[in-house]
């Protein structure tokens, strides 16, 4: 059975379980007293109503070898399987033992409405910590004092005048300040009117504090503070130039003049930094005012730069403990050559993060001197994802990383360090050490396990075919309503944040999963998928859009099946001219000196077992179709030059690539080898296997039995490293409960494929069955998520792991990768594993036996 809440498995109609169903998205309300013509249910349910009803549990671990003090945390309800409205009064709380941490319902997403719960929780080193969320009646528990804060104020009651040094501009005289939590300045106000204290909006967390100004410098200034209490409500009531002289709570330390400031903002023209000045206008909201996180928006209306309008909407957010800002941006119309930096004053040095990095791995472009208005040392810096950097510049005002948004967002941090803040930053060496610590912290995010009580009641029913089969419609459809079709050519690859490209898992496997998905339960939405994307990339005359055939990349070659799918189907002539040229590539792909495929031609040497599945299946498939089967040599070669340099004998798993040059940073001198046994890499392994053997008919004994001793030989290795608690397997397979390491969807639901289709064809023997249902049970109880609103998730996958290029296959890199959920190379496999767990245990089907 399914719910980790130890619910006990019935047997139940359809109807019965539609009525599950029904109860599971709104069992809070439930909770509550019912009418006295059910006294014993009322009875039940009336206890709850005055007491804690559980919502979920969450297991939240440090995957780093130092301390965290104060992680943020945030639970949209959402995601706890909260419908609007649900909590009715309630108050979420974090358990943990008899105990309550601090917990604050925000406004994540700036819409007005209150949408999760954030916390402040202390993670040791690579430690792991247990929690209750439970729904509570009553007074909320009281709240700590405010570490974060947000405000804007601005001036009521007074009128414009010119201004006496330059009666061209006004200024605001007379009135009092009054906290607002919305203003949109009027035509008069520009800098120094007097009209905004402090000049714009500011944000502050117990460490330091920050003021943007709400005019057309747009200069993002600092508040240095020596108190850890919020004081930027007494800053400014007496005009601009006190906060600029020391004082007890700390003070202005920052000249920004003509630049960025800490962290602003900008377009780069290919000179110098374009602020965001040519604006029709300004909007600031105060969405959190405070507590452990404060945050304010900026929408900047109209901005000319680029030859292009956009509006942006800028979101600024800091939390209790951290001097980190984040910065959400996003923009009406895509806007390239962003710029974000930090002022560059004399006598000051440029700090900048390794490039040899992984992408989705943060770096830095920092400052380093006696800058502060005080003289005293301080440290700036703005932190984003490496992949987005375009080049590193240095004007005469700016220290700036240029950036490309994805598409119409981008986010990044930005940070101030100063020696006079209590326990403050004094060196440059130590300022450089705490920049490396707050990228990783960014990089390698808390590994979460969180399970909801509407998940688990979802979950109840018993594994049927069915069920299995419910479960692959549930995510294909919830996938249907969010994104899948945005992965034709003229859409949007929303993971990877660029525009769809021709390659192995948006236009590959995710169409072919939807067409057996039709197979096996028929929809015209689901029969649609597969034309809808890969058939959007081939033109009439049989051409792939994005294509590169010289780039010999095998990561290509995968959706050939789908467009072999789209030709048996239609019978267009295109398709298999599009084939023919995966084909062609196929003939002339570089390839070791066994005769084992490249991955790519910049990958010279190298063989890796993503494409093992990339090119095989297509390859046997297309063979027997158009060749009369004569590359299954070819198959089979890339089999076993596979198995003999990464199989380990003594536990039988495969590691992940091989440089046959051995001159790869990766690569193991002598053997040339990769270090470590990541799971989605053999997860492709295990695919292939079992699909090449569709191709490959029982008169072939001889390509046949080769490819089965592959299947019979890993089946007892990857079960050995299946989770004993769960079922499911971890991201590095051999090393369960290492810090950072984390039980991982996508190599699950690919083993689950992998054991439940080599079951039920017969190349494996009956007795496996149990460890495909346990895997299958695994994955639904670990991964799905359910949501208040009937779609599902597939949470807990590796977004991309690779080798080269700032990828140095250590443990360190394959868990600095982003953790997410409903990625295509995860949802995919699922949808195939539950088919095929479907297809196992139909009650017509025929019992597994071994193959002849």
């Amino acid at each position: 059975m399914y719910a980790p809440y130890g619910s006990v498995a019935s047997s139940k109609s359809p109807r019965q379980l539609l009525l599950l169903w029904s109860a599971a998205c709104c069992w809070l309300s439930s909770c509550r007293a019912q009418p006295s013509d059910a006294p014993a249910q009322g009875a039940a349910l009336a206890e709850h109503a005055t007491s804690e009803v559980e919502v979920a549990t969450l297991e939240l671990s440090n995957p780093s070898a130092f301390p965290r003090s104060q992680s943020p945390l945030y639970l949209s309800h959402y995601d706890l399987g909260l419908a609007p409205g649900a909590l009715a009064g309630r108050t979420l709380l974090l358990r943990e033992g008899d105990a309550s941490l601090p917990v604050q319902t925000i406004d994540h997403d700036g819409d007005g409405t209150k949408d999760g719960i954030f916390a402040l929780v202390e993670l040791p080193a690579a430690a792991t910590r247990s929690f209750r969320i439970v729904a509570a009646t009553g007074a909320a528990p009281q709240q700590p004092p405010a570490q974060a804060a947000a405000e804007l104020s601005v001036k009521q009651g007074g009128e414009w005048r010119p201004r006496e040094k330059n009666p061209q501009l006004k200024e605001y005289v007379g009135g009092q300040f009054v906290n607002v939590a919305s203003f949109t300045p009027p035509p008069e106000h520009t800098d120094h009117s007097n009209l905004i204290r402090y000049e714009g909006p500011g944000i502050e967390s117990d460490k330091v504090g920050y003021r943007i100004y709400l005019d057309e410098r747009n200069g993002f200034d600092i508040f240095g503070k020596k108190t850890a209490a919020p004081v930027l409500h007494t800053i400014g009531l007496d005009g601009y130039e006190s906060y600029h002289q020391p004082a007890p709570w700390g003070m202005d330390i920052l000249k920004v003049g003509a630049s960025l400031g800490t962290g602003g903002f900008g377009f780069w023209n290919g000179k110098e930094v374009e602020r965001v000045s040519q604006v029709a206008g300004w909007r600031a909201t105060v969405t959190e005012a405070g507590g452990a996180y404060a945050s304010f928006r900026i929408d900047y209306q109209g901005w000319r730069v680029g030859g292009i309008t956009t509006n942006v909407r800028a979101d600024f957010s800091m939390h209790g403990g951290s001097r980190l800002v984040h910065t959400r941006l996003h923009f009406d119309e895509p806007l390239p050559r962003l710029a974000i930096g930090v002022v560059k004053h004399p006598d000051t040095e440029l700090l900048a993060s390794s490039l040899d990095v992984t992408g989705m791995a943060y770096g830095h472009v920092a400052s380093w001197g006696k800058q502060s208005l005080d003289g005293a040392p301080l440290g700036m810096a703005v932190l984003f994802r490496r992949g987005a950097l375009e080049q590193r510049e240095i004007t005469s005002s700016d220290y700036v990383a240029v950036v490309e948004p994805d598409g119409r967002d981008f986010d990044y941090y930005f940070l101030a360090a100063w020696a006079g803040e209590p326990g403050g930053i004094t060196s440059k060496e130590a300022f450089a050490a705490y920049l490396e610590q707050a990228a990783e912290e960014l990089t390698l995010l808390p590994r979460e396990r969180l399970h909801t009580k509407l998940s688990a009641q979802a979950k109840q029913a018993p594994l049927t075919s069915e069920a299995a089969l419910g479960w692959a419609k549930k995510l294909a459809d919830s996938e249907l309503a969010r994104k899948t079709l945005l992965y034709r050519l003229d859409g949007w690859d929303t993971n990877r944040r660029r525009k769809p490209r021709f390659e192995y898992d948006i236009t590959g496997l995710l169409p072919l999963a939807y067409d057996e998905l039709n197979r096996a339960a028929p929809e015209p939405r689901y029969a649609s998928v597969l034309q809808q994307l890969t058939g959007s990339f081939i033109n009439e005359r049989g051409e792939i859009a994005t294509y590169d055939e010289s780039a010999y990349n095998l990561d290509s070659i995968l959706p050939g099946r789908a467009l072999l799918r789209l030709y048996e189907q239609t019978g267009s002539d295109r398709y298999q001219k599009a084939a023919a040229q995966l084909r062609r590539q196929l003939s002339q792909q570089p390839r070791t000196s066994q005769g084992a495929f490249w991955h790519k031609q910049r990958y010279p040497g190298q063989l890796w077992l993503d494409g093992v599945y990339m090119a095989l299946p297509f390859l046997a498939q297309y063979t027997q179709a158009f060749e009369q089967g004569r590359a299954l040599d070819d198959v089979l070669k890339e089999l076993q030059v596979t198995r003999e340099h990464l199989r380990t004998p003594d536990n039988g798993l495969y590691l992940h690539a091989w440089d046959e040059t051995k001159q790869q940073s990766w690569a193991d001198p002598t053997t040339g080898r990769s270090r470590l046994y990541w799971g989605r890499g053999l997860g492709w392994f295990s695919m292939a296997l079992v699909d090449v053997l569709d191709h490959i008919p029982e008169a072939d004994p001889q390509h046949r039995e080769a490819v089965l001793a592959l299947v019979r030989e890993l089946a007892p290795a990857l079960a050995a490293v299946q989770d004993k608690a769960t079922g499911t397997w971890w991201q590095i397979l051999d090393q369960p409960g290492a810090p950072g390491n984390y039980r991982e969807s996508s190599a699950s639901a690919m083993f689950t494929y992998f054991f439940a289709k080599a079951t039920r064809k017969g190349y494996l023997p009956p007795s496996t069955q149990s460890t495909a249902q346990r895997a299958f049970a695994g994955l639904v109880d670990e991964f799905i998520r359910v949501y208040p609103d009937g779609h599902v998730s597939l949470t807990n996958q590796c977004l991309v792991a690779g080798l080269g290029y700032g990828r140095d296959g250590s443990y360190r890199y394959y868990m600095s990768e982003p953790v997410w959920k409903d990625d295509p190379k995860a949802t995919a496999p699922f949808i195939l594993a539950a088919i095929e767990i479907a297809r196992l245990l139909e009650p017509s089907a025929p019992a597994a036996t071994s193959p002849r």
